[in-house]
């Protein structure tokens, strides 16, 4: 898995090349949050729960349909969230928060080791990586304060920070100008 820290660079990136104001900061809190919270399943280590089970680390938690999950949990949230609800802010919010999510499993598809990510789960319980890998894998707690963690993070600043940084900045290039407001005199 890439770093706890590196799972939020899709949500940041996305706030990052979004109009000012698009992506509230409430939005982009969920964002983060769905973004991280797939590795919450390292409490099953915790509970003896093996690695390859279902709901062992990158198992259930890292599929698709928690993704879904957590998308229709936004949404309902966004639409009881102000007195007037309304369908855009709720889509964006189950949309925003699906991306965020999915992307936690597909950056840990992509790195070197581990035992792959169950998308699929319920409908299999098939481990899948990406077919090119190259993030190294994170090592977990005590571990990751060493030369392997900070090579790790070196690995993740080469292949998820900086195209994340270049598509943001090339986004914001091709972007036309705003229009300013006539001057009605």
């Amino acid at each position: 898995m890439p770093s706890i820290m590196t799972h939020a660079a899709i949500p940041l990136a996305l706030w990052c090349a979004a109009d000012r104001g698009r992506i509230p900061p409430r939005l982009l809190v969920a964002g983060v949050i769905a973004a991280m919270l797939p590795d919450a399943d390292v409490l099953a280590f915790a509970l003896h729960i093996p690695y390859a089970d279902a709901f062992g680390h990158r198992g259930a938690s890292h599929s698709l349909l928690f993704a879904c999950m957590l998308a229709a949990l936004a949404a309902v949230l966004a639409f009881f969230a102000g007195r007037h609800p309304r369908l855009a802010p709720t889509m964006q919010a189950a949309v925003f928060v699906f991306i965020c999510a999915a992307s936690h499993p597909l950056l840990d598809a992509m790195t070197s080791g581990g035992l792959g990510v169950a998308l699929a789960w319920p409908w299999s319980e098939q481990r899948f990586f990406a077919p090119w890998r190259p993030i190294r894998v994170s090592p977990f707690a005590a571990q990751f304060f060493t030369a392997r963690g900070l090579a790790t993070l070196l690995s993740e600043l080469r292949w998820v920070w900086l195209p994340l940084a270049g598509a943001v900045v090339a986004w914001k290039l091709i972007q036309p100008a705003p229009v300013a407001p006539r001057d009605p005199s």
